[in-house]
This record gives structure tokens, sequence and C-alpha cells, in this order.
């Protein structure tokens, strides 16, 4: 008899209640440029995708692969993001939080329950579970993970083409020393988080 999936024991008892459930995740809250994205997932038991794990745990290739395979499979899947300038505004975590919530809202299908990685629950009407590691923990959040990572990474590499110098392509806007230095001889340029740390 197979043993079941560690990935999707949370998801499989919630789906046994009959409940249909949304795995919420987000990338690039670390970094000093760019928005804040968040991917939503809901997953189609019927058609399992292999491989599925937190998104920094992965080549850039390998994650690539996985998108194309939650895009091809999942019941449903979605993206937000928050900008720079609402970032500032708001601060990071409240900007990450709403990305989550536009990408839940966002979903083709509407869940009834929502897992949502790290502490903070996200101000929605549906019920939910906050899960510390939950990309790593639940299959539908490890498959937003992949989702938000990639989105970001390719929003990244078109910002390289309008404002070169930066290396956004490279750093994805994480504050790598390449950055560091770009910063301090160019100055930043409207996509970067003015609140941060080392931007100014």
């Amino acid at each position: 008899m197979p043993q079941p999936d560690p990935l999707t024991l949370i998801e499989d008892e919630l789906r046994a209640a009959g409940r249909t459930v949304a795995g919420v995740d987000e990338a690039g809250r670390g970094c000093l440029a760019g928005p804040v994205v968040a991917g939503a997932v809901i997953l189609d038991p019927g058609k399992p995708i292999y491989g599925l794990r937190d998104s920094k745990k992965l080549s850039e290739k390998r994650r690539e692969e996985l998108f194309r395979e939650i895009r091809e499979k999942s019941a449903a899947w979605s993206f937000a993001m928050t900008g720079p300038k609402e970032i500032d505004r708001v601060n990071i975590l409240q900007a990450a939080l709403r990305a989550m919530e536009k990408a839940v809202t966002g979903l083709a299908i509407q869940p009834d329950f929502v897992l949502v990685d790290g502490n903070a629950r996200i101000s929605l009407p549906v019920e939910q579970r906050t899960v510390v590691g939950g990309d790593d923990r639940c299959a539908s959040v490890a498959a937003a993970s992949i989702v938000a990572k990639v989105t970001r990474d390719g929003l990244m590499k078109e910002f390289e083409a309008r404002y070169p110098g930066y290396g956004f392509s490279r750093h994805k806007g994480y504050p790598s020393k390449e950055h560091r230095e770009s910063l301090r001889r160019l100055g930043p340029c409207p996509i970067h988080r003015k609140s941060f740390n080392g931007v100014l």
C-alpha cells in the first residue's frame, strides 16, 4: 500500500471533510527593490504534481518546470502584487498580506479554507490556518511559493531592461553585494523601497 505524501496530509484531511483548500505564499519580502508578489493555488488531487517544495530550495530551471505543471494541472491558480510605493506607505508585512489577499480573491474557484504561509492571518472572511514553514509542509503552499517566486523573478528581469546597471536580473532586488554597490554608485531608481535600510 503506498505511503501518504507528508506534504499533502493537511490538505487531504481538509478535503476529506469536504473543504476546497487554497495555499497562499509570497516572494520578495526581504528585497530592497520591486514588488512583493503572492501566489495562491488550489491543487487538483486527481492530478498530482511531484517535487513541490519551498521555491527557495529549488533551482531556477526546476521552479520554472513546476510552474508550468502548476498552471496545467491545478484546479485554480493566481498571483497578485503590492508595489514599492505601497510597501513604503504601509510596511512590508501589511503589503505582503494585501498581496496574498488579492491572490486568493483572484482565484477562479473560491476556496472555503486557506492555508497561509507564516504566522499572520489574511483579512478575508474565510476559514484559514497559518502554517510556519508552510512552503515545506503543505503542497498547495509550496505550489503558491513557486508561482510567486517565478512570477516575481520574471518581473525583475523586465526591470533590468528598464533600469540598467543595478543587476536586477541576477539578484532580483535582494540586498546582494552587487546590489548595494550599484545603489551607492547610481542611487535608488523608481522601483526601490525607500523605507528600507540601505536604499537611501
